[in-house]
């Protein structure tokens, strides 16, 4: 019978021990990965495809705090174009954010539209003169919270033939590389409310020549992205929300505006 009670006690020690273990806050685990779905897809003022696009973005954190991360971002179109090619990207990238200084390194490719007699689209294929890569720096810095002003400078570093940011001598080698550069402002109209409203206001140049892939071919400078986007989360389940966002976008260079919505699954 003693045995029996120290087995018990030993037994219900032990248990109240795992309890104890498992209420303890788990470390936050390093690895993740999101998805949206979205009507469209808007990009620095251009329509990358009007058709209904999943995106996914996977990945790792190098610290605790995770500042530095590394990651896949990639997305594909649900339906094809009218001209029958179908929008599909794969992007790898590294960065540091501390929550108002971001600075990311990205490799973009985007499969869609790629002509072969100026761009590879073999996906391991970097030579300057047909890559369909483009080496991409991306920078923005938030001033606080009391004047949370967003400023976004971005420079396409290297590659792009298939976007026109290759130049070319008259014999073919190589000449130059334009760096097209986009530059944006955005600040939180409305904050910390049910829905939250941002506006922005984006240009862009080159570096290195007169055009731009962002613009029209006519001038050297141009605001090429003007917009709105509101965003809400809506409560789904007891244990589920879902974030969206509607965004009104303006091209004055270009032309054309687009309505987007957005929303992230998980």
């Amino acid at each position: 019978m003693k045995v029996l009670k120290i087995a018990c006690l030993i037994i219900l020690g032990t248990g109240k021990l795992w309890s104890q273990e498992n209420t303890e806050p788990k470390e936050s685990n390093r690895l993740d990965f999101t998805a949206n779905i979205q009507n469209n897809h808007l990009w620095r003022g251009l329509i990358i495809t009007d058709k209904p696009v999943v995106m996914g973005n996977l990945s790792y954190a190098f610290d605790a705090e995770k500042k530095w991360k590394a990651g896949i971002w990639g997305a594909s179109s649900l339906t094809d174009d009218k001209d029958g090619t179908h929008y599909k990207e794969i992007n790898y990238y590294v960065q540091y954010s501390d929550g108002r200084l971001y600075i990311g390194l990205w490799d973009l490719f985007n499969s869609r539209n790629i002509n072969t007699a100026v761009a590879s689209e073999d996906i391991f294929h970097y030579s300057r003169t047909r890559t369909a890569h483009i080496i991409d720096l991306r920078t923005n810095y938030t001033f606080g919270p009391s004047f949370p002003l967003n400023i976004e400078a971005d420079i396409m570093l290297y590659g792009g033939a298939n976007a026109g940011e290759v130049v070319l001598e008259s014999d073919g080698n190589y000449k130059k590389n334009k760096y097209s550069t986009y530059v944006q402002a955005s600040y939180p109209v409305i904050a910390g409310q049910k829905v939250n409203l941002d506006a922005f206001i984006g240009a862009g140049f080159a570096l290195n020549d007169r055009n731009f892939l962002y613009g029209n071919g006519k001038n050297s400078f141009d605001i090429v992205n003007v917009g709105v986007k509101a965003s809400k989360t809506v409560k789904i389940t007891e244990h589920y929300s879902l974030p969206v966002a509607m965004m009104a976008m303006w091209n004055p260079s270009n032309k054309y505006a687009r309505i987007q919505l957005a929303a992230t699954v998980f």
